[in-house]
């Protein structure tokens, strides 16, 4: 500062000068010099004790029995309390909150009645608003005292002013309860709110206002950049829902770890939607299925169901029991992938594409085909349930469809109930067995396609060479087997030593409408295009199926 060496020098105290480069602070907003002089502040401070605790072991103490989400958040708070110094409180500024203190013209003490002083300045506030101090006498309030006690013009921090929303929001209001359930901020309000709210809560009640803490990273580009308007790598929200619809940013949002940043480009967005295609064109398939089906008279209690239905509401069982605990601990891309999987794997993969031969070729009103309805028409209840909380729109689709009677939203239900699957551990292991099996002989007919021998795997006929509990589990199929593997025919072997399965292209004509090949297919001379199987469902008492 020129004027400073100018003194020194006129004062014959410079005893020496000269320039040095190096990197000075800036005012952000101005882009000019900043001046540093020390002045008088308000502190909270950390290390002084009360009832033998200071501040800084009580909020040691509230971060001990918070529950974090993720844990690392606790280290990172903890050691920011641990080093942290007092908190300066006030601050230089013609707007904010006031400290409504009175302090000594001289020794800048406070006012010895303070804290009566504060209420009846509070009562002025209430009826007139944040300008009634800055507008109000000290004599009006202070009488002679006004002639050694000035107001002070100070303003609180504004993180004082979100720090203790825990008492004048939780507090006051009757549908809120206190402490909070849950405080989710970003990661940088461990120095900010969170710390703020903690510092304040055990002042006042010797506690953290709330029971756990959610730390989220921040939305950057593809390549992990921060967006910024001058890049052009802003993806902005409404041109997302404008493009896609607002539940695939719902579920890109409920999709990605939110514990480290959140990563957003037009790739991920398209994979996100083919995620979502998988999940309505499951729950399309399903209700589709649901066109004839009266929960009222049709549906039939679990008992009297095929063995695979009671597997697919084992799954389904299973399902919401993770996501449910998913939900509850705020893994929300955990229960996400379990239901895209769940969806394309579990039902598209597996229980739906061997469901497909007894939803569309199986007698109307057969039990076979009305136990496969009413495993989906519990599948579906549980899945709206289940993705109403991301899917929120998609979910209302499938309710007004189920529900079209029903003044409620499916927002205000409960999680379905869902009936026993009633499998023992024997018939759960055996499923296990069958799709790992089943697993194999896909690979063996895709290599027939690829060599061009088959079309579809109904084209193919397998024989299965097994021992021990494969054979066993497999043998308890009989002759649905070959419907659970999805070919024309299928044979078991028992035979020691390793699983083996040769799979071959049939030598049979194509039934017209269920499409196995079948030996008799063009020996009935009324319906020579058709399999014996499909003569008795469609002119007869219809197939019996007891397990696929």
């Amino acid at each position: 500062n020129k004027k400073i060496i100018e003194r020194l020098s006129a004062n014959a105290c410079l005893f020496a000068s000269k320039k040095l480069s190096h990197s000075y602070p800036h005012c952000w907003r101005h882009k000019t010099p900043v001046i540093f002089r020390a002045t008088r502040q308000w502190f909270v401070g950390m290390n002084q004790e009360n009832n033998k605790k200071t501040l800084r072991d009580k909020a040691n103490e509230a971060v001990s029995h918070t529950t974090f989400y993720p844990e690392w958040g606790k280290a990172r708070l903890e050691a920011m309390i641990k080093n942290r110094p007092d908190w300066c409180v006030s601050r230089q500024r013609n707007w904010g909150v006031p400290m409504p203190f009175f302090v000594h013209k001289e020794t800048y003490e406070l006012h010895p009645q303070t804290n009566e002083l504060i209420e009846l300045v509070a009562k002025e506030v209430e009826k007139s608003g944040i300008e009634a101090w800055f507008n109000l006498d000290v004599k009006t309030l202070l009488g002679e005292d006004a002639n050694h006690y000035k107001k002070l013009s100070d303003t609180l921090d504004v993180w004082f002013d979100s720090g203790t929303t825990h008492a004048s929001v939780l507090k006051k209001r009757e549908d809120l309860s206190y402490p909070a359930d849950l405080y989710l901020e970003g990661s940088d309000q461990h120095r900010g709110w969170f710390q703020s709210s903690l510092l304040t809560g055990c002042a006042i009640d010797g506690r953290a206002p709330y029971e756990s803490l959610l730390t989220h990273g921040f939305v950057v580009d593809g390549s992990g950049h921060k967006m910024s308007k001058s890049k052009g790598n802003v993806v902005a929200p409404q041109k997302v829902m404008d493009q896609y619809g607002a539940d695939i940013l719902r579920l890109w949002v409920a999709s990605t770890d939110y514990s480290g940043e959140l990563t957003i480009s037009d790739e991920i967005l398209k994979r996100v939607a083919e995620g979502y295609r998988r999940i309505r064109n499951t729950l399309r398939f399903l209700l589709a299925n649901l066109g004839d089906f009266d929960a009222k008279k049709d549906l039939l209690p679990v008992k009297e169901w095929l063995s695979i239905d009671r597997y697919a509401l084992f799954l389904t069982h299973q399902l919401q029991d993770h996501i449910k605990q998913d939900y509850s601990s705020y893994e929300f891309h955990l229960g996400m992938q379990k239901f895209v999987s769940f969806c394309s794997e579990d039902l598209g993969g597996f229980y739906l594409d061997i469901l497909k031969d007894r939803l569309y070729t199986s007698n109307e009103n057969s039990k076979a085909r009305r136990a496969a309805q009413s495993a989906i028409f519990h599948i579906t209840h549980t899945l709206m349930r289940l993705m109403a909380p991301v899917l929120s729109f998609t979910a209302d689709e499938i309710w007004q469809i189920l529900m079209p009677q029903s003044d409620e939203l499916v927002f205000m239900d409960t999680w379905y109930d869902i009936p026993a699957h009633e499998l023992n551990a024997r018939e759960l292991l055996a499923w296990e067995h069958i799709i790992h099996v089943r697993a194999i002989a896909n690979k063996k007919i895709e290599e027939l396609r690829e060599k061009g021998l088959v079309g579809s795997s109904l084209q193919a006929q397998i024989e299965i060479y097994a021992s021990g509990e494969i054979y066993q589990s497999l043998s308890s199929l009989h002759e649905d087997l070959k419907f659970v593997m999805i070919t024309s025919e299928a044979k078991l072997h028992e035979r020691q030593g390793d699983l083996h399965i040769d799979v071959s292209a049939s030598e049979y004509k194509k039934c017209d409408r269920c499409w196995h090949y079948r030996e008799e297919v063009g020996s009935h001379d009324e319906h020579p295009s058709i399999c014996n199987r499909c003569i008795s469902n469609l002119f007869e008492k219809g197939e019996v199926r007891l397990h696929a």
